[in-house]
């Protein structure tokens, strides 16, 4: 791939603490200096190009011929060593759905669909209600804690383990598991071969002993994927189910600890939860960065040329931002869902993933506020620190005080 060649042009390594500290201003440089379309560079200077635009976003999502998900047309595999930490991301000859397309792609989403289709949803909120509660009594006589740590990180994961057919003393090592594996840094290899592990052993047991739970459903509907796809899909599910919940979760309840638009909820009130998560998915979208499209052909995107086989990432937060559709910011984001968060197109999230998240993070975050009344933030906002990964955005830590208050089961 090509790159322009002046001094301020050149490519942005996507990585660092710029996306810690501010990246909404390092998007708004990248497309004043790129437009659109961005060249980057990948650890170990692997070239790319990230999308910035929503509407050229829109494009490369709604062409799944032109811009494929089959990572085999990749022109840098000699570049890429088998060590390489972001292989987790990018993958290759992985057979799951993240790199299938076509009609293969749609029969495995009608198969992931229908699955999660099932779930009752009085049922997921139950699930949801009763670990909110049970990991809020571990807090509640603390009078602080971090909500990042010890609540939205190990709620979204304690709920989709139930549902998959997971036991709950599997979770935190599935969390640490899949946080390594998505912050494409040490340990990201070794947390995909754990992830791989557990969820073999699961279909195993569930294949000799089905029960009322998403794996088992899936193998009972497979259409003729192996056992090995269907595995590859769970762990597409639980790492796109788990963490960009939680940090939909503590980026929402950051938003309503710092703006007093939504202070109203904070007293009890829930009118606003939906807003203030919605607006998260504009403005502070957990998924910021999505690997990967590779260009079947050459062409142009933007004012870029792509070459036949170049990566394209999809720059889902910049897109959200795209000051040639953001006019109006207030408007868009009330009630407007024409976010980029969930993805668009043929490898969009399935809308019963998007409603699990949901009822998920709803559910966590008033269960908290109605437990937590008087929760208010430990430290400055300023000092609120994020994760360094480019892909997906979301706080090291959301230190709180409240009220101490009696355990639930201590009163039952």
């Amino acid at each position: 791939m090509t790159c322009p060649a002046a001094p301020e042009h050149q490519p942005v390594y996507l990585g660092g603490p710029r996306f810690q500290i501010d990246p909404v201003e390092l998007y708004r440089e990248m497309r004043r200096d790129h437009g659109a379309v961005a060249p980057v560079v990948l650890d170990g200077d692997v070239p790319a190009w990230l999308v910035l635009g929503y509407r050229e976003l829109h494009q490369v999502t709604s062409d799944p011929v032109l811009f494929s998900r089959d990572s085999e047309l990749w022109n840098q595999w000699d570049r890429v060593p088998a060590d390489w930490p972001l292989l987790p991301m990018i993958g290759r000859r992985q057979p799951s759905i993240l790199y299938t397309v076509g009609e293969r792609h749609r029969e495995r989403a009608g198969v992931i669909s229908d699955a999660l289709e099932a779930v009752d949803p009085f049922e997921l909120k139950g699930h949801a209600e009763r670990f909110a509660d049970e990991l809020i009594d571990q807090l509640c006589g603390k009078g602080s804690c971090d909500i990042v740590g010890e609540y939205a990180m190990l709620l979204p994961l304690r709920v989709l383990a139930r549902l998959y057919g997971f036991s709950d003393a599997q979770g935190p090592g599935l969390v640490a598991a899949m946080n390594d594996m998505i912050n494409g840094r040490e340990g990201a290899l070794e947390g995909q071969r754990h992830l791989a592990e557990s969820m073999i052993a699961l279909l195993s047991a569930k294949l000799a002993e089905p029960g009322p739970d998403v794996v088992s459903r899936m193998l009972a509907n497979r259409a003729g994927f192996t056992v090995e796809e269907v595995a590859q899909d769970l762990m597409v599910m639980m790492a796109a189910g788990h963490q960009p919940t939680a940090d939909w979760i503590g980026n929402s309840l950051r938003l309503m600890l710092t703006d007093d638009r939504f202070a109203a909820s904070l007293a009890g009130g829930r009118h606003s939860v939906g807003e203030a998560m919605n607006e998260v998915l504009w403005e502070d979208t957990p998924t910021q960065n999505v690997a990967g499209r590779w260009a079947s052909r050459d062409t142009h995107l933007g004012a870029q040329r792509i070459g036949r086989g170049d990566l394209v990432l999809l720059g889902i937060a910049a897109a959200n931002a795209d000051p040639h559709v953001r006019t109006d910011a207030g408007a868009l984001t009330g009630g407007n869902n024409a976010f980029f968060s969930f993805g668009h197109g043929d490898h969009r999230c399935p809308f019963p993933a998007q409603e699990v998240a949901e009822v998920i993070a709803r559910t966590g975050i008033e269960v908290l506020l109605d437990r937590l009344p008087d929760v208010d933030l430990a430290v400055h906002a300023d000092d609120l620190a994020r994760r360094p990964s480019p892909w997906l955005r979301g706080l090291t830590a959301l230190p709180v005080t409240y009220t101490p208050t009696p355990a639930l089961g201590a009163t039952r």
